[in-house]
């Protein structure tokens, strides 16, 4: 009997503990559908903030009109303003060499003999003739002033004086020539014969080379070449001396194009005391083609290339702004504008790569 009444206060009692088991478990599921309707409600980012997140970091110059110099630069070579080849201009044995090779010589100095013992014997014979018919000469002038010659006789010994006056003259002219003497002040650049050599007349003895002045030979194309003559000043510069520079002006201009080229040759003088250029060293020259006032321009590696056009960017208002530009001349590493970019705006020169028109920057 009691074990029936137990199992019937069992029975009574699993009703209530699953209905208290149910309104537990909806009282938990009431709780985590707040939580997550609570961070679904979660406020939204600040949008100002997000935007200053995306802002491209850029720097920006002010375009100012600049003074433009459009100079032309073009390589040549060097080669020495004077060098002169000198030969014999007569046959004979060399019997005296003065310099020797890398000696600087003055104008008019002896610089080799060539048989001369012999030439000046013949000199002085003939200047003794000479001297004799011209004596001869004068005592027949008297004679016939005093009518004791007739005038075939006078005429006869003034003939005689004037053939050794020429024979003298000849051979004073052969002394003179086995004399070789610098026609220019110069450095000895080769010596091609040696004393007791046996030389004939135009074989070549020496050379000199004066490098107090060097030429720069360039080649200038047909649409520059209207900016140059006779005059103009041009910058030279020279590889091996980097740094340096030298002033040399234009002294010839050619007047017909090389056919093969279409270029004129232009030669430029450079004084050159101190012997620095040496002739065949690889030079550059600069020309001044003209001065443009008041030009708008650009760092070149501002400028982009976009589907074939040329672009530039500037900042408007925290925003960039693309500019599609026409190229001028290019000097160094500036550009001028012909159009497409004004004066005062601001030209991004930093970050343009990172930029297309509309976007935000934020100007450094």
């Amino acid at each position: 009997m009691l074990m029936y009444r137990n199992a019937r206060r069992a029975r009574g009692r699993a009703p209530r503990l699953a209905a208290l088991l149910l309104a537990a478990g909806l009282a938990g599921l009431g709780v985590m559908l707040a939580a997550c309707s609570d961070k679904g409600q979660a406020p939204a980012p600040d949008a100002g903030a997000a935007d200053e997140a995306h802002r491209v970091q850029v720097r920006v110059q002010r375009v100012e009109p600049v003074l433009l110099r459009d100079v032309l630069t073009l390589p040549g070579e060097t080669e020495p303003d004077a060098d002169v080849v000198l030969s014999a201009e007569t046959d004979g044995a060399v019997e005296w060499v003065g310099p020797v090779e890398g000696q600087r010589v003055a104008k008019g100095e002896v610089l080799m003999r060539i048989d001369v013992a012999a030439k000046r014997a013949l000199l002085e014979q003939a200047e003794v003739s000479s001297r004799l018919a011209e004596i001869q000469a004068g005592r027949r002038e008297r004679l016939y002033q005093e009518n004791v010659l007739s005038r075939e006789e006078l005429d006869e010994s003034r003939t005689s004086m004037e053939v050794a006056r020429a024979t003298a003259a000849e051979a004073r002219a052969e002394f003179v020539q086995g004399e070789v003497r610098a026609p220019i002040a110069g450095v000895v650049e080769s010596l091609d014969a040696d004393p007791g050599e046996y030389v004939s007349k135009g074989q070549q003895l020496m050379e000199l080379v004066d490098r107090d002045v060097v030429r720069v030979i360039v080649s200038v194309p047909e649409l520059d070449v209207r900016y140059l003559s006779p005059g103009s000043e041009a910058g030279v510069t020279v590889d091996a001396w980097p740094g340096r520079q030298w002033k040399g002006r234009v002294s010839f201009v050619s007047a017909k194009a090389d056919s093969a080229t279409r270029t004129f040759s232009v030669r430029v003088l450079v004084d050159n005391a101190d012997g620095a250029i040496r002739p065949g060293m690889l030079a550059r020259a600069s020309f001044l083609r003209r001065e443009i006032e008041g030009a708008v321009t650009a760092p070149l590696s501002a400028v982009q290339d976009k589907g074939g056009e040329r672009l530039l960017f500037v900042e408007e208002d925290g925003t960039a702004r693309a500019r599609t530009v026409e190229l001028g001349v290019i000097q160094g590493g500036v550009v001028q504008i012909l159009s497409g970019l004004a004066l005062g705006e601001n030209l991004i020169i930093a970050g343009q790569g990172a930029v297309e028109d509309g976007v935000r920057v934020d100007v450094q």
